[in-house]
């Protein structure tokens, strides 16, 4: 894909930042969560339920082992593969796990910069950072940002957007 922003030529490429590091820790959480709920679940359906017990606990059992094994491993995979960039032209972004997605919004293209920092975030000190844009595919966001870097990132956004001339095309 190419395009003029800002007077540049915009390409897809590699974006070059990493997420903050404690994007693994905030991410290892959210599994961590993810799975407690239904292991609990089953754990107390598996201690009340005499006749259904010889299946709901070791279901239990061999989901606890899984999500705890995912939540070690998937968010270090993640933090390989997650970067971002942002330059006088465009915002890069490269998401994904099995599918990798790469997208490039062009200044001209942007529409909104918001910052978002839910409760998790907040006790990891991170920040998302949301690029939305005239796309049919929705938003780009850089997830895992210190606060006060995804704070800057938001303004500069805003800045180089407010002088990047509308495209016509």
């Amino acid at each position: 894909m190419t395009g003029t922003g800002s007077g540049g030529t915009v390409r897809l490429r590699p974006p070059h930042h990493t997420l903050d590091r404690r994007v693994v820790g905030w991410w290892r959480t959210q599994c961590l969560l993810l799975t407690t709920g239904p292991v609990a679940v089953l754990g107390v359906l598996g201690a009340f339920l005499a006749p259904a017990r010889l299946w709901l606990l070791p279901a239990a059992g061999a989901l606890a082992v899984l999500g705890t094994a995912a939540s070690v491993f998937l968010p270090l995979w993640w933090f390989r593969v997650h970067r971002w960039e942002v330059t006088d032209d465009a915002v890069y972004v490269r998401t994904g796990f099995f599918w990798q997605e790469w997208r490039i919004a062009p200044m001209s293209r942007i529409q909104t910069v918001d910052t978002v920092r839910g409760p998790l975030e907040q006790t990891f000190g991170l920040a998302t950072v949301i690029v939305t844009t005239a796309s049919s595919k929705g938003a780009l966001k850089i997830e895992g940002l210190d606060h006060a870097l995804a704070a800057e990132l938001a303004e500069r956004l805003t800045v180089i957007t407010g002088a990047t001339p509308g495209d016509a095309t």
